[in-house]
């Protein structure tokens, strides 16, 4: 079966996706970075409204071929189901509507109010199967959060820039970067609005801590990590400004 016809089984990728969840819950031998996905998967899966032609033809207030003719043309983003029927997903209808100018309908309003209020977290280090291993657990049980990735100093000043996280895993022992600097940095930037950072480090040093609490850290870790204890600690950090 092809990417599209994938896409459109929704119960029997769900089926499929429960299957490798399992593998997961017995730890079997399985790549972290697949898992990674098979999570995400299940989530997107389970969460993303998807829309016929003929739903979409309604919401623009058009005929049902008007609506298949944008698809045609590539004017608007489908996939099409075994028996060829085509499927539009919420996000590519929003895209859509809003590139021409027409208005949001009150349930597309609500999905994209929802996906704004979902918090997100960054991880930044450059050990990538560390990096996939957190976002994996993240994902297992921060279920409304956003999880980024960024693996070096560059691609980490970019994403803080362009996504403004609620929470930053910092790995304070980043080749080429400072990592202190780095964390003052995120704390001072008004851009930013001075998110929760939870720095990380392969040095168990309470001279490290000290300092990286000092410089504006939230908390400390050191590796190799106790994901629980993170993860408590920022939903207790973020829960705490909240409030």
């Amino acid at each position: 079966m092809g990417v599209s016809g994938a896409k459109a089984s929704g119960r029997n990728l769900l089926d499929i996706l429960d299957f490798f969840a399992i593998l997961i819950d017995v730890r079997e031998s399985v790549p972290a970075e697949f898992l990674n996905e098979v999570y995400y998967m299940k989530k997107r899966v389970k969460k993303v409204r998807i829309f016929s032609a003929l739903e979409v033809a309604n919401i623009c207030g058009v005929v049902n071929q008007t609506a298949i003719n944008w698809i045609k043309s590539n004017h608007l983003k489908a996939f099409t189901t075994p028996g060829g029927q085509y499927r539009i997903y919420s996000e590519d209808l929003i895209d859509f509507l809003n590139t021409r100018g027409m208005r949001i309908p009150d349930e597309l309003a609500v999905i994209i109010t929802d996906h704004k209020k979902r918090k997100k977290v960054i991880i930044i280090d450059d050990d990538k199967d560390l990096n996939e291993m957190m976002k994996l657990m993240f994902i297992k049980s921060l279920e409304d959060y956003e999880i980024i990735q960024a693996f070096d100093g560059f691609e980490a000043g970019k994403l803080l820039a362009s996504e403004k996280p609620d929470v930053v895993i910092l790995d304070i022992d980043l080749p080429g970067v400072n990592g202190h600097l780095l964390c003052t940095r995120i704390k001072e930037d008004k851009n930013l609005n001075s998110p929760v950072v939870i720095s990380i480090s392969g040095l168990n040093d309470t001279f490290e801590e000290e300092k990286i609490l000092s410089e504006g850290a939230d908390a400390f870790f050191t590796k190799p990590l106790d994901f629980d204890k993170i993860i408590t600690a920022l939903k207790d950090l973020v829960e705490t400004r909240t409030v």
